[in-house]
């Protein structure tokens, strides 16, 4: 039997993209309960963006941190 499809390349890019579904989801979550915090509080506008763009940060850094690994180990 012959394979239709043949999985080519190197498993760090698989464990990229696996690691990038937890940032991306969380980003889409903090912006759009900021922007929800915002529309019921404009007034606490600064105080919201500030945790938001901190919550942003600190997300972002675990993607990097998921691009990181996988070289990292690979050579373990």
């Amino acid at each position: 039997m012959q394979a239709l499809a043949e999985v080519a390349g190197n498993i760090t890019a698989i464990a990229y993209g696996v690691a990038t579904l937890g940032p991306g989801i969380g980003v889409g979550m903090i912006f759009g309960q900021g922007v929800q915090a915002i529309a019921r509080q404009p007034e606490a506008y600064n105080l919201i963006r500030q945790n938001m763009l901190l919550g942003f940060v600190l997300v972002e850094a675990l993607a990097l941190i998921g691009l990181v690994a996988p070289f990292i180990f690979a050579g373990i």
